[in-house]
């Protein structure tokens, strides 16, 4: 081959797109009335991301969550799921499309069982022998919630335990779950260590980690820079609804960044 066939051959080499974030946001701004909660916020999420979110009360961090969440819907700007503008119309078609919001309270029903939890809104049903009627299929429910809690690498007793007499971070195990029931490709957790010791705490630590494993995006809110220094990749500081700082977790201190919550908006 001569010297021009092989320029041509480097030339038609092609490398590969990358692909695109699998949540972004262009420019969002969100409005309570007069008062604008979020202000021209860009951000982009890769899969497989831990990203921290941080900020006083009142920085905007709650609803940023409910944004992406399908809770609400942007004033001005666009939310985009893989590269394609998003248009929830509430909280359960972000779940459909893979985003999953853990709150702090979980939304668990305490006297139902482990199992009951997962696949509450969305139950196995199987044929009863009468024509129209479904049996809910316990049994089905209970292989599958299993497989689902196996993933997270958490030790848990019976499917039939009612959810009650779990620990809190048995109890965060069982969300994450229901989610992955949804096959929930980001989920978003609000203050998860919040009411818990520092055992249970690292349980949830260590959740978090095997999510981002399995090439999950995870979005976390705390207060907590301790957790936040400990698990994300990336952390982005709000103040009074406008993004101040997004850079690496690498090289920070839980102190060094609670510094840079505290400071934000001041320079």
């Amino acid at each position: 081959m001569d010297r021009r066939g092989q320029r041509e051959k480097v030339t038609n080499t092609s490398v590969p797109a990358a692909p695109p974030p699998v949540v972004a946001l262009d420019g969002v701004s969100f409005n309570y009335g007069a008062v604008e909660a979020l202000k021209r916020i860009t951000l982009a999420v890769a899969a497989g991301e831990v990203l921290g979110l941080c900020g006083d009360n009142g920085a905007g961090k709650s609803t940023l969550i409910k944004v992406i969440s399908g809770a609400e819907r942007p004033s001005r700007g666009r939310l985009l799921i893989d590269g394609a503008p998003a248009n929830f119309i509430g909280p359960r078609e972000a779940l459909t499309r893979g985003i999953a919001t853990i709150y702090q309270n979980l939304a668990l029903a305490p006297t139902l069982s482990i199992a009951e939890n997962v696949f509450m809104g969305a139950e196995l049903t199987r044929a009863s022998g009468v024509p129209g009627l479904k049996l809910l299929d316990k049994r089905a429910m209970r292989r599958a919630a299993a497989d689902y809690l196996e993933q997270l690498n958490i030790d848990m007793p019976a499917m039939t335990t009612p959810v009650a007499e779990l620990s809190g971070g048995q109890r965060q195990a069982v969300a994450i779950a229901r989610a992955l029931r949804w096959q929930a490709r980001v989920i978003v957790m609000d203050e998860p260590t919040a009411a818990l010791g520092v055992k249970e705490t690292q349980r949830v630590l260590d959740l978090i980690r095997t999510l981002a494993a399995t090439g999950r995006t995870v979005l976390l809110v705390s207060h907590n820079m301790a957790d936040i220094v400990a698990v994300t990749t990336r952390v982005i500081i709000l103040h009074s609804g406008a993004m101040v700082l997004d850079r690496p977790t690498h090289g920070l201190s839980a102190d060094a960044l609670a510094h840079l919550v505290m400071t934000a908006g001041t320079a």
